[in-house]
């Protein structure tokens, strides 16, 4: 295979050619992480995967996490792997899932700029995700995605010094507030963040791949460790606005069925755009996520430790 690159934005993101999905090779993933190194978020265009494919070759990047968290809350898993997440706006019964329902408030935290489980102790490293049908061109439900090594470098020196020591309380439960605060769903406690474990891990972070300095930061985050989350909020909005300025973003637009987009969640962050949960069209998307094997791995968190979180 002849893999080329061809960059989507000056400082992250490029669409590959050249790579046969019914026969990956381990010096195929070699490169492909080398590519991820660089750009952080790869595109492929009518990959021809199925579901079985999706996971094979997933696996070959590395231990795969799985939905059992999910389903052990309660969530039908409509479709045939555990290591599938289904992040498409489609309900057990194949309905698109309607606004306001329980299925849309529990979807709707993918909007907002986020990373993988960074609320487990164990933080997802890459993720692979396949659109299996799409909607009619021009209705949203694409991705888009933040640089956060470039936001890190330019940062001012005095900021950099000050955030150097801060490390982030992560929560699943407290995104899925931030992108539907009105929810009456939201107010039962077993929802609080503060009922649930999080995830903690130091927001400046060397990414092992590049050498590069960068925020992991994202919506997941609660509270800054030491401090509530009122006195917290406000130095967390900084940062995210910071990261998810327009200079540092880039939309990968679905085209096809079977495009595959691969992202480095340590080194990226992303939300579905506008319209991926309007209750209009069905979008089939199933993702699979590889665990992070870097020394940032697990965190501040217990290492070895099987809690990982769950929505019904």
């Amino acid at each position: 295979m002849t893999i080329e690159y061809h960059p989507s934005h000056p400082t992250f993101i490029a669409e590959v050619t050249g790579v046969d999905f019914q026969n990956v090779t381990p010096e195929v993933v070699k490169e492909l992480k080398q590519g991820l190194a660089k750009y952080g978020v790869l595109v492929f265009r009518s990959t021809g995967m199925d579901d079985k494919t999706h996971v094979d070759v997933s696996r070959m990047f590395g231990e795969l996490d799985d939905i059992t968290p999910y389903t052990k809350m309660g969530r039908i898993n409509r479709l045939a792997y555990d290591e599938l997440f289904d992040v498409s706006n489609i309900d057990a019964e194949g309905n698109v899932v309607l606004p306001g329902s329980h299925d849309w408030v529990m979807r709707n935290g993918n909007t907002i700029f986020h990373v993988d489980s960074s609320f487990n102790p164990r933080r997802a490293g890459l993720s692979l995700l396949l659109v299996h049908s799409l909607p009619p061109p021009g209705t949203g439900g694409g991705l888009e995605f933040a640089d956060s090594r470039t936001a890190y470098d330019e940062l001012d020196e005095r900021t950099k010094a000050k955030i150097e020591p801060w490390v982030m309380l992560h929560s699943q439960h407290h995104s899925r507030y931030i992108a539907s605060p009105d929810s009456d769903i939201l107010k039962d406690k077993m929802y609080h963040p503060e009922s649930h474990p999080f995830g903690y891990h130091k927001i400046v972070q060397t990414h092992e791949a590049s050498g590069r300095k960068n925020l992991y930061i994202a919506n997941h985050g609660y509270s800054l460790s030491g401090k509530s989350r009122e006195e917290s909020k406000d130095d967390i909005k900084m940062l995210l606005d910071h990261t998810s300025q327009p200079k540092y973003c880039c939309e990968v637009e679905w085209k096809n069925p079977t495009d595959l987009v691969m992202w480095d969640n340590t080194c990226t962050l992303h939300r579905a755009t506008l319209g991926e949960f309007d209750g209009k069209y069905k979008r089939d998307m199933r993702r699979t996520t590889v665990h992070d094997d870097s020394t940032q791995a697990w965190g501040l968190n217990k290492v070895g430790d099987t809690w990982r979180s769950g929505l019904p």
